[in-house]
């Protein structure tokens, strides 16, 4: 098969076509914007992705021709989600994979980025396995977009490059993150108590920002640590080079680390090209907490918009507005839990960036319980840490309490005496 145009590419998706597209550091920018660029012949196409980067998927002119249905709501889409434009689906990230092979979600055509052929005719889905490799096994045509830049990363990418029904080559830079550049003092203090918090020994998962990347600098001291995570980042490039993560402990996919996304600088997507110690898989089995929980002392570390006395984690939402999604928090915060030695924790500021407590006593209306105050344990703020397992609904209110922003103590622990009687 030839290249051809993205135009001509495009012209494989139909009105009232459901479509997938590829998402985080693999978003096909170029095939993405030329197909809104054609919303005029098209009408009521469903747009189905977790994730994008480097694409505005919230122009209201869109309405009418594209619909944004969300697994997972993030800047390039959240407008339209919000606004009539879009919806989201609550779904474990470990199950989105599910919605394509049983036809819940069917696919009529997958957009991906992947890397050019080897000389064995395959392709790699790069940067981004997650849900990706389900939708290329599912979806009835597939459009690549194939880029010189895209990393040849090992695991569960590869793609015959004969599968494609059409392929566009394009070469252009992959979006980038440096999360070390959001780190603030805040996040710093919080880092370095997490990192105490984790044992020589112990497989980490890494949630998404700035807290994840404090954590990686604090641990240049330990040992024997693990990878098995939904995330991979440029925090962790220093602690493999010195060996500080060697998956030596790890039960499953010994001597490797795992993830199922990669998302960072130009320097972390140079550090997974064709690196074997780095294997990326299918997200029905990197967040299966069956498939986890195997691991020795699984350390997962995730955040949260707020959280309540009782330990309620609202993670996806502000009130009714949808911000982003479940993403793959309670698949680690279950499998870290049921892990022997596992610690599930939730990190976070203590207010937000306009002063308001991220723990509160009641949630706001409307917001969405990711992780549930049954499958809490550890809580962290820059104030400390207090694992809330075994406590009662009153001590749980006064262990938070004591890690919440000195001022909001007095006001949470009137609304507690309020609702406990003492």
């Amino acid at each position: 098969m030839n290249y051809i145009s993205a135009d001509e590419a495009l012209q494989l998706v139909h009105s009232n076509n459901r479509v997938f597209l590829h998402g985080s550091a693999a978003t096909p920018i170029h095939l993405i914007n030329k197909l809104i660029e054609q919303k005029h012949r098209l009408h009521n196409v469903e747009l189905v992705s977790i994730s994008q980067q480097g694409v505005n998927l919230n122009n209201p002119e869109l309405a009418g021709h594209f619909f944004m249905n969300s697994l997972f709501v993030s800047e390039c889409n959240r407008k339209s989600v919000n606004s009539g434009l879009g919806d989201y689906i609550p779904v474990f990230l470990s199950e989105i994979p599910l919605l394509f092979s049983r036809n819940i979600l069917p696919l009529d055509v997958a957009i991906i980025q992947v890397s050019p052929p080897d000389k064995h005719g395959y392709c790699s889905l790069g940067t981004s396995i997650d849900i990706a490799r389900a939708a290329t096994l599912t979806a009835k045509k597939i459009i690549a977009q194939v880029n010189p830049n895209m990393p040849r990363v090992h695991g569960d990418a590869f793609v015959p490059f004969s599968s494609f029904h059409a392929a566009v080559w394009v070469d252009e830079q992959l979006p980038e993150t440096n999360y070390a550049d959001k780190s603030t003092e805040i996040t710093d203090k919080i880092g370095a108590i997490v990192a105490e918090l984790v044992e020589d020994g112990a497989t980490l998962q890494l949630g998404i920002g700035s807290i994840p990347d404090a954590v990686l600098k604090n641990l240049g001291t330990h040992r024997n640590l693990g990878l098995h995570t939904e995330m991979f980042s440029d925090g962790v490039i220093p602690l493999i080079k010195n060996g500080v993560i060697n998956n030596s402990k790890k039960k499953i996919v010994n001597g490797y680390c795992v993830t199922s996304f990669i998302m960072g600088t130009r320097q972390l997507y140079d550090f997974v090209d064709d690196n074997p110690f780095i294997k990326a898989l299918d997200i029905n089995f990197v967040n299966d907490p069956r498939t986890l929980s195997q691991n020795p002392k699984v350390t997962a570390i995730n955040s949260a918009i707020e959280v309540d006395i009782t330990g309620q984690v609202c993670s996806d939402s502000i009130g009714t507005y949808q911000y982003s999604g479940i993403g793959g928090q309670m698949d680690f915060i279950r499998g870290a839990a049921l892990s022997l030695g596992g610690k599930p924790i939730i990190a976070m500021p203590s207010v937000t960036h306009k002063g308001i407590s991220r723990i509160v006593a009641q949630l706001k209306p409307g917001a969405g319980v990711v992780t549930t105050r049954g499958h809490i344990h550890w809580v962290v703020t820059e104030y400390g840490a207090v694992n809330l397992f075994g406590m009662n609904m009153e001590q749980r209110a006064k262990a938070l309490i004591n890690i919440a922003h000195p001022n909001h103590r007095e006001d949470l622990s009137k609304q507690s005496f309020e609702r406990f009687k003492h």
